[in-house]
């Protein structure tokens, strides 16, 4: 390298180590050259940093703020489970939708399945529609009309299992990335799954699309993926005591026993004072109210936009159908879990052998999960967010549906 060259690089570099034009660097600007190579970007000899403005807008997808809070039971633990005692921790920001899934969202799910995969695979993502079937009641139009007849294109889901909310998380980031692709790429269209590239771009795990624009984490056109929230993010979520937080001060002083303000289930303000504010049962045999003065007007399922939204902007948190998350069940959580972000993947620490199922004398194994929020045909008991139940994640009924959730990539805020 002769002198020239070697002095212009020297000063090319001390100018970006220095930040000498606009400050530091950040993510959403890098500047031309390494704040600790000075080897300029996007060259020959150079990494390729492409150009990025924050995380795409995920559809349906609210930002909840993350932060410390108590976690566990508000109320009376009248089950005496003592499985979620109350306890600190912190959360991570992230994504949630805004409302349940619903059956238009799941017959578009199907609509893509069957064009795209195997008839064996669009059978196993069909709903179990036979969870609203009762012997002793006659629910029998449900069976056939709940999920497909236009009226209740927008109410929640249900008859899904666990495992197919995971299908359809994995699918949905799929669709949504593809289309992200697309639209960067002037709509040349393609999905996720094509060719990987050659040469240094295959090392670094890129893939193209049909219209050859590069898919990769590290391009930033791409949105985490779409899953179930975990059980401390769907909690934190359905708290939203954000809402009762006073700027500055760092003290939580207000608590929720539901996801609004007061002890009581029914608005006790202006015009709407005296309504319920959520879906649930009311008691034996009540389950919308008296004709003429129905109250909260559902005896299943309603609207996944009816009653008010917390203050996150999330609507039946509590309520209309149980959702599921991805823990698996263990009693004893809310003390092994770790402080930050907490989350039970697995039987660690508690291992599933302690647990006599084949003695039927537990219901607990590996395969259990947890769900949350209360339903159109539960008490107000089950409508705190610090409740929960569990299920086998291969199980559905007519009172669990599911929202999707995702990780807030690349800031704190």
């Amino acid at each position: 390298m002769n002198f020239s060259k070697y002095l212009r690089f020297a000063v090319v570099g001390a100018c970006a180590l220095a930040a000498c034009k606009g400050g530091p660097p950040t993510a959403t600007k890098p500047g031309k050259y390494s704040s600790t190579t000075g080897i300029e970007y996007n060259t020959e000899e150079g990494m390729k940093v492409a150009d990025y403005q924050g995380i795409p807008e995920g559809p349906g997808l609210v930002f909840i703020e993350g932060g410390r809070t108590v976690l566990g039971s508000q109320e009376e633990d009248v089950t005496m489970t003592h499985d979620n005692i109350e306890r600190t921790v912190t959360i991570a920001s992230f994504y949630m939708d805004e409302a349940e899934v619903a059956n238009i969202h799941w017959l578009e799910y199907l609509h893509f399945v069957r064009k795209d995969s195997s008839e064996e695979f669009y059978q196993s993502a069909l709903p179990d529609t036979t969870v609203w079937a009762r012997e002793l009641s006659f629910n029998d139009p449900y069976v056939d009309y709940y999920l497909r007849y236009p009226g209740f294109r927008y109410f929640p889901v249900v008859g899904v299992s666990w495992l197919q909310a995971n299908d359809y998380c994995t699918w949905r980031t799929s669709k949504v990335n593809e289309t992200l692709a697309s639209n960067a790429d002037g709509g040349g269209g393609g999905g996720l799954f094509k060719k990987k590239k050659k040469g240094a771009a295959a090392a670094e795990g890129a893939t193209e699309d049909a219209g050859g624009a590069a898919i990769a984490i590290e391009n930033g056109n791409t949105l985490p993926n779409y899953r179930l929230p975990t059980e401390a993010e769907w909690e934190y979520a359905a708290q939203a005591l954000v809402g009762t937080q006073e700027t500055g001060n760092e003290n939580q002083e207000n608590k929720r026993i539901y996801p609004w303000d007061g002890r009581q289930v029914r608005n006790p303000y202006g015009g709407k004072m005296g309504q319920f504010l959520a879906n649930f049962k009311r008691g034996r045999g009540d389950y919308a109210g008296i004709a003429g003065a129905l109250n909260d007007g559902a005896m299943i399922t309603e609207y996944v936009y009816a009653y008010p939204p917390n203050d996150y902007g999330l609507y039946n948190m509590a309520g209309n159908v149980n959702e599921w998350v991805q823990d698996i069940y263990r009693p004893l959580s809310f003390e092994d879990v770790e402080d930050l972000n907490p989350f039970r993947r697995n039987g660690f620490l508690d291992p599933a052998e302690k647990y006599d199922k084949k003695g039927y004398q537990s219901l607990i194994d590996d395969h259990v999960r947890v769900y949350k929020g209360g339903s159109w045909r539960d008490v107000a008991y089950w409508l705190s967010p610090g409740t929960r139940r569990f299920m086998g994640e291969d199980s559905a009924t007519a009172t669990i549906g599911f929202r999707c959730a995702m990780i807030n990539a690349g800031s704190n805020k």
